[in-house]
């Protein structure tokens, strides 16, 4: 029995093991998605800030370079019209100072714009600062020039004319722009890095929040392993009782046949030397046989372990036959398997002893009669088992609850259904409802 118990429930404990495997898979899934994000997360934002940085870096310089050019310009302009108006040559300091830090900016200048991946109209604009500045500082050293010569007209003429001006408005301007579009470049650059940082923190709540959930499913998956192994425990618990039990009940079922078979013999040797108590004898010994039988009937037994309604009632109801017990039975063709008859075979002969002690075969002009149908159909199939006793002086019910009527509500809860009694002046009905798997209607 230990062995057939354990094969039979190796396949649910298989089955119990997965399922309790699936919740820690999903624990361990949900905290790498966790750990992977978070990874993620701070690897990107990292990113993000250190491109932030970078370009903060190459915008600065590139700046740098750009005023410094601009610087140049305006401090070679400066000398040379200090140097016009006092021709003093000490102002050609300035002017001297401009022409040294221009082409130093504009090599700087074209250095970083180039490092930093410059745009298509930043190298154009890196030809135009170029070729302005260039036309500017040729127009300084040719004014200076003339000025040194003493052509001092010919300096103000040209100084006066749109030349210088123009030249200096176009290097500007150029300038202006190449400022305008590296500050869109790192402004586009702070922009991803505060999205980044907008990202962090809902992402962090929904790590957080992953975390949590693994940790909690971690926590129930571990409280049901406990709960299933305590199961475990006791189902195996409750295998031992039910084999005790068992046993119990078949060395109880072995001793009650071993009564019957010493009263038979009892019966036969009181009526050894009586010849004519023999035709006495074989009655009181039918009678014992058919209480044998009925016992039978209300374990079970079935050759094919089944047991026929009719069958079973005419088994219980045997004993008690004769020319003063009237039965009528009635009903379709129903299989009843072990667990359906037995409680039912125990409602029964419960009934029948109480109808020869009490009820209707308690005197003359009694009678029983058992009818029994179908209700529902499908999942939804059940049984009604109706016992009417008609009886012309019936019995007052009492008001005490002995161990029959405890055994028929125990019968009934093994069946799953609902005994009810009820005391009427001509007598009782029993009614037994139960469900009835449609798989126990016979097919013949």
């Amino acid at each position: 029995m230990p062995l057939q118990l354990f094969n039979m429930l190796r396949p649910d404990d298989t089955g119990g093991s997965r399922q309790r495997r699936a919740p820690i898979l999903l624990v361990l899934t949900l905290t790498a998605v966790g750990l992977i994000g978070s990874l993620l997360l701070v690897w990107s934002t990292i990113a993000s800030e250190r491109a932030e940085r970078q370009q903060v870096e190459r915008t600065n310089e590139i700046m740098y370079a750009v005023r410094d050019i601009d610087r140049a310009a305006i401090n070679a302009e400066a000398g040379q019209r200090g140097y016009f108006i006092t021709l003093d040559k000490r102002y050609l300091a300035s002017y001297e100072l401009g022409r040294s830090l221009y082409p130093r900016s504009m090599e700087r200048l074209k250095v970083e714009v180039e490092a930093a991946g410059m745009l298509p109209r930043q190298r154009e604009l890196l030809s135009v600062i170029e070729q302005h500045a260039d036309a500017k500082f040729e127009e300084l050293a040719t004014t200076v020039e003339m000025i040194g010569r003493g052509e001092i007209r010919d300096a103000q003429q040209r100084i006066l004319s749109d030349e210088g001006r123009i030249a200096m408005e176009r290097l500007r301007n150029s300038l202006s722009e190449m400022e305008a579009l590296e500050q869109g470049i790192l402004a586009s650059a702070t922009q991803e890095a505060a999205a980044a940082e907008d990202r962090i923190l809902p992402l962090l709540s929904l790590t957080l929040l992953l975390t949590i959930g693994a940790l909690g499913l971690g926590l129930w998956s571990t409280v049901r392993a406990a709960h299933a192994e305590a199961q475990a425990a006791q189902a195996a618990e409750l295998a031992e009782a039910r084999d005790r039990a068992d046993l119990l009940a078949h060395e109880l079922n072995h001793r009650v046949k071993n009564l019957f078979a010493v009263i038979l013999a009892i019966v036969r040797m009181s009526a050894r030397d009586k010849p004519e108590a023999a035709p006495v004898v074989e009655s009181i010994s039918a009678r014992i046989h058919a209480l044998l039988d009925a016992h039978d009937a209300t374990q079970g037994k079935g050759p094919d372990g089944t047991a026929r309604m009719r069958v079973l009632i005419d088994k219980v109801l045997a004993p008690y036959s004769d020319a003063g017990s009237v039965v009528e039975v009635s009903g379709p063709d129903v299989d009843l398997t072990p667990r359906e008859a037995t409680p039912l075979g125990l409602v029964l002969h419960e009934l029948a002893t109480n109808a020869v002690k009490y009820g209707a075969w308690s005197g003359e002009g009694g009678k029983i009669a058992i009818d029994w149908a179908y209700e529902g159909a499908g999942a939804d199939r059940a049984l009604r088992l109706a016992w009417k006793e008609t009886s012309p002086n019936p019995t007052p019910p009492s008001d005490r609850t002995g161990f029959g009527s405890m055994l028929m509500q125990s019968s009934a809860r093994q069946l799953g259904g609902a005994i009810e009694r009820r005391f009427e002046p001509d007598g009782m009905i029993v009614d037994i409802h139960f469900p009835f798997a449609a798989a126990s209607v016979p097919t013949s």
